[in-house]
């Protein structure tokens, strides 16, 4: 044989075997020798790129990586049938998002209030407590019910929430600066005078944070009362009407020793105290004072009772918020055509929960409760931005901060066009970084003329936008059980986004035990149907 030498062995009888053939091979660079074609230099093969539908056959044993199944369970892979897990609080704990938050997109009746409420259910069995600020459908009422917790009803003549009411914080202030006398006290009795310097920054700690406490507690209510103001005209009120309800809480403060009304501030207002008269610029004359504080008193006597809000915000709050429990704002009371009473009412909700949650933080931080975490949902966004000029700016001021805060976050809409409806091109920009700051974004069934826009926000690619497209498609009518019922192809499915990485599509599988807490059609059925 060309190339190769044989060898014989024996046996130890002293017979001979046959021969062994050792074969000569050509090494890295091909066979050495002249004329035998060795390569001096070795380029690098060529690389091409294709899908996984156009190579599979040159290695058809390929195995793509597996879907995260970190947090709560949510379903199956659409394509593969991988179990898939993840939530927003769960994957930023894990480092695989920077933002403990979802913006969820879709349009209605696909699934996304039962996706949030699968995932709510998820939380609170690891201790995360949520918090439902405002359920307009009622979607939540049920599940927060069956968990034990906190139903808070309002709308009119249903339920009254304070909006100058400080809540939590007052009571909070004077524990924490208790706690600094009590660390003064314990310093100077200490001998140990390493010990003596703890306990006082731990004084100084608590006062500082009791001053922090009662200062973001006047800006949420005056926050809020330029906000509803916002609502009832429109319009922005001016900046020296802001200074004016600015001065005004103050002096109440100082005047009652109890918790104010929207009324009171009426009457201070009507009281024209120098403090507030030198903000009108009256220049001495008592009806230049009148003049400047007209509209603003008008505006007030709309919420005070006497408008369309009737008596929501102007009577002492019925159920202050309990932040050891599950909590749910209903606001089903509240019609669809009062759109600007429903966009006020998740205002003062999201308001009123996310002071409460910073309030249980800061006693948390200074060791007078355990420490909690909470899932926030914000669900019927588009309501709240559109019900007037600088809602935005006041939506963006109560998010921005989730981190921070120990605070999970859930924003609900259905389509970026509710985004982008938005009269400014300002806002319309501050209303996507919505969708961008979030940790990630999941995606249900979307018409085409979503997709332009939502590729302002998020990366999609072709692939990933022709599903979302396919998903809204209507589907076929199919005689199921005797009637005609129509089966949508999109229905529980979903597709998660982390930035430019590609997207999960997941279809929703639910528990038998959830099955009827995701009945959001009662009223259709029969009553002899259960």
């Amino acid at each position: 044989m060309f190339g190769s030498k044989t060898k014989h062995k024996r046996t130890p009888a002293g017979t001979r075997t046959l021969p062994a053939a050792v074969v000569r091979r050509p090494g890295l660079r091909g066979w050495r020798g002249r004329g035998q074609g060795e390569a001096v230099y070795v380029t690098a093969a060529d690389e091409w790129r294709g899908t996984s539908v156009q190579v599979c056959g040159l290695w058809p044993f390929v195995g793509g990586s597996g879907t995260p199944i970190v947090g709560v369970p949510i379903g199956v892979h659409t394509d593969t049938g991988a179990p898939f897990g993840g939530d927003p609080i769960s994957w930023f704990m894990h480092g695989m998002i920077n933002n403990p938050s979802m913006f969820v997109l879709g349009l209605p009746h696909y699934g996304k209030s039962t996706l949030v409420r699968h995932i709510v259910l998820g939380l609170s069995g690891r201790g995360i407590n949520p918090l439902i600020l405002g359920d307009l459908k009622p979607d939540y009422v049920d599940l927060i019910r069956a968990l034990g917790g906190q139903v808070i009803s309002l709308g009119p003549g249903r339920g009254h929430l304070n909006v100058l009411d400080p809540g939590e914080a007052t009571g909070a202030a004077v524990r924490l600066l208790a706690s600094a006398e009590e660390h003064r006290a314990k310093a100077n009795q200490a001998t140990d005078q390493a010990a003596a310097a703890q306990l006082l920054a731990a004084a100084v700690k608590a006062e500082k944070l009791a001053e922090q406490l009662m200062a973001d507690s006047h800006n949420r209510r005056l926050n809020m009362i330029t906000a509803l103001i916002t609502i009832v005209r429109n319009a922005k009120p001016s900046a020296h009407e802001e200074s004016l309800i600015d001065r005004a809480l103050h002096i109440l403060d100082e005047r009652l020793d109890r918790v104010p009304l929207i009324g009171d501030l009426i009457e201070v207002i009507k009281d024209a105290p120098n403090e507030l008269r030198a903000i009108a610029l009256d220049r001495g004359d008592m009806g230049r004072y009148l003049d400047a504080t007209d509209q603003l008193r008008q505006s007030l006597y709309s919420l005070d009772g006497s408008g369309r809000f009737s008596d929501m915000f102007s009577k002492p709050t019925d159920q202050p918020m309990d932040l050891t429990k599950p909590v749910v704002f209903d606001l089903s009371g509240i019609s669809d055509t009062q759109r600007d009473i429903q966009a006020a009412s998740l205002l003062a909700c999201w308001s009123t929960g996310f002071a409460t949650v910073q309030v249980a933080h800061t006693l948390a931080d200074a060791g007078l409760e355990p420490r909690r975490n909470y899932f926030v949902v914000m669900d019927e966004l588009w309501r709240a931005l559109r019900s007037g000029e600088g809602m935005v700016d006041r939506v963006d001021s109560l998010t921005r901060l989730n981190r921070t805060e120990g605070v999970g976050q859930a924003m609900i809409t259905h389509t970026m066009s509710d985004l982008e409806a938005l009269p400014t091109e300002s806002e319309r920009m501050k209303a996507r970084g919505f969708v961008e700051r979030s940790g990630m974004v999941v995606c249900g069934a979307l018409p085409g003329g979503e997709m332009e826009k939502l590729n302002k926000a998020v990366t999609l690619s072709r692939a990933e936008q022709a599903r979302l497209i396919s998903w809204a498609d209507p589907g076929s009518w199919t005689d199921v059980g005797g009637s005609r019922k129509r089966v949508r192809p999109g229905l529980g499915k979903f597709l998660f986004k982390v930035g430019g990485r590609p997207g999960v599509p997941v279809a929703l599988k639910l528990t038998s035990v959830e099955e009827s807490l995701h009945d959001t059609n009662k009223r259709w059925h029969d009553e002899g149907e259960n």
